[in-house]
């Protein structure tokens, strides 16, 4: 008897599904467990599994397109079957029907501007069509950083291809291919949206002016043509200014050269100590200039060149928003104006946590700072209270089955939250060094998208910078933010006497539709008492 496949609820936030690709078609046998079909949710592209067998007769979403959750994704039964009942009278179709329809289809995509699959009957042979990857779960649209091939180069697979920034970091583009590269389908600095046209890779010398043309972003028009002899002039100027620090020639990790980049290291001039001579992170990290470079060295200094502005009297002047930028712009919005902010402000006494530090850090090979202090501190209150680690989902709360603490970390673009997983479980030396390490990699932009995913709630801390007390915008979808001030000394009560203190203030903003005032309150209570009485962290 025939099954009915619905379309699943991959993700606790997921309403619909987009078929991002169909590993079987109709009239393919499928055994449980066969992939059938892979799934983009609203976080990310899933493989989803047959879990019945059969013949599969009907499908009810065509590959690009989506459905909302629990529709006829499609129907898996005996060869031959009568299905028509099922599908609303629609029958299972015939091998010629399905070839009317995919003419239909073909003619009907024409005018539309979607995904590489349309443009497939022009692809010639050996041919590989690069769509720009989903590099996020919620990232839309890349932006090309840079480009480290240029058309007419020879690539293999794993080269760099290009540096693609998401909604989240910059990440290195490798190849999957061998051939020369034919085609740029965005400019260097240029964005498109996820699937559309990034490459083109084949054999030298093949015609790939019509592949992709009906789908590419709507920024690359017919101007390319006209722009051709100005983009030759740039390449030719790139490669002038580039050939003494060329990258291609020199064997170097993908890391190591972001790290040269933001220190200025010329890598000409730093030996390798990895496999055949390929110059790794701590080769970087160890190099020592010469009193010549050192004397040159501020003269190239790109990093310092992308943040440096200058007042000018009586002069505007603009900056292109980074898509790191314009996604917490978008996403800073929705989250003020969806969820109901309200704030809730305690001062605490932090005299005997600054004595279990300095014991703490008395021990060997043993630093922590305050900011480990109030993240392990926060995680264990988290557990005692879990409506404040739990998330809106519309119609439903989810209270969340592990800590995962976001801390918010400052880089020239704006703002990024890596994530702490199972904090809870942390010791005070992993937090230390999980954050050094996260925060260091969120500056040189080296952090992976999977690292900045998954928080349940969020620390804001601006108490380095003399900062007392502040609140702060929710990261979706948490329920919580707290924001941490500074240590500052001020006369306080104790045992009737007027004395020195170190007090401190923090802020939590909550969303009101998962945590209520008394709830919020009474995190905030525990969380007091950890940093007050440390001992009590071990109860």
């Amino acid at each position: 008897m025939a099954e009915v496949i619905t379309m699943p609820r991959l993700s606790d936030t997921m309403t619909e599904g987009k078929v991002a690709k169909w590993h079987k078609k109709v009239g393919d046998k499928v055994k449980e467990g066969d992939i059938l079909a892979e799934i983009e949710t609203d976080k990310a592209v899933q493989d989803f599994e047959s879990e019945v067998e059969g013949t599969l007769l009907y499908i009810g979403v065509e590959e690009g397109s989506a459905a909302a959750v629990d529709l006829v994704l499609a129907i898996i039964g005996n060869e031959g079957e009568d299905i028509s009942g099922l599908t609303g009278g629609a029958a299972a179709p015939a091998a010629g029907d399905s070839e009317e329809k995919k003419s239909e289809e073909e003619s009907k995509t024409e005018n539309e501007s979607t995904s590489v699959e349309q443009t497939t009957a022009e692809v010639p042979a050996g041919v590989e069509v690069i769509t720009m990857p989903r590099l996020s779960d919620t990232m839309t649209e890349g932006k090309v950083a840079k480009w480290h091939k240029n058309v007419g180069d020879t690539v293999k697979e794993g080269d760099l291809l290009a540096e693609i920034e998401t909604d989240k970091a910059v990440q290195d583009f490798e190849s999957e291919f061998n051939g020369i590269l034919l085609k740029q389908g965005v400019e260097e600095g240029g964005a498109a949206p996820v699937d559309t046209v990034l490459a083109i890779i084949g054999p030298e010398g093949t015609d790939v002016s019509a592949v992709g043309a009906t789908k590419a972003a709507s920024s690359l028009s017919e101007k390319p043509a006209e722009q051709k002899p100005e983009a030759k002039t740039e390449e030719k100027s790139v490669a002038q200014t580039s050939s003494s620090s060329s990258t291609d020639r020199v064997a170097i990790s993908p890391l190591a050269k972001k790290i040269a980049q933001e220190k200025g290291v010329d890598i000409h001039s730093v030996q390798g100590s990895g496999e055949n001579g390929r110059i790794v992170k701590k080769d970087v990290e160890n190099y020592q200039p010469s009193a010549k470079e050192t004397a040159s060295a501020p003269a190239a200094s790109p990093a310092a060149a992308q943040v440096a502005l200058s007042f000018v009297q009586g002069e505007d002047t603009e900056t292109p928003n980074s898509q790191v930028r314009n996604i917490i712009a978008k996403r800073l919005a929705e989250s003020k104006f969806s969820a109901p902010h309200y704030y809730l402000m305690v001062e605490i006494n932090m005299d005997k946590a600054i004595d279990a530090r300095k014991e703490i850090n008395s021990l060997p090979d043993t630093k922590i700072s305050f900011n480990d202090m109030i993240i392990k501190a926060t995680a264990i209150a988290l557990k005692k209270h879990p409506q404040v680690n739990s998330s809106w989902a519309g119609d439903q709360i989810i209270h969340r089955g592990n800590i995962n603490v976001g801390v918010a970390v400052a880089i020239p673009d704006g703002l990024v939250v890596p994530v702490l997983k199972n904090t809870d479980q942390m010791s005070y030396t992993q937090i230390s060094a999980a954050v050094k390490d996260m925060a260091g990699r969120a500056k040189s932009k080296g952090l992976k998208a999977n690292e900045m995913e998954g928080s349940t709630f969020s620390i804001s801390n601006l108490g380095m910078f003399g900062i007392e007390t502040f609140t702060s915008i929710i990261n979706q979808p948490n329920s919580a933010i707290l924001s941490v001030g500074a240590i500052i000394e001020k006369p306080i009560v104790k045992n009737g006497q007027i004395v020195v203190g170190n007090i401190m203030k923090l802020s939590l903003a909550c969303d009101h539709r998962v945590v209520d005032g008394a709830t919020g309150a009474q995190f905030l209570q525990t969380l007091k008492t950890y940093l007050e009485s440390p001992l009590t962290l071990l109860l």
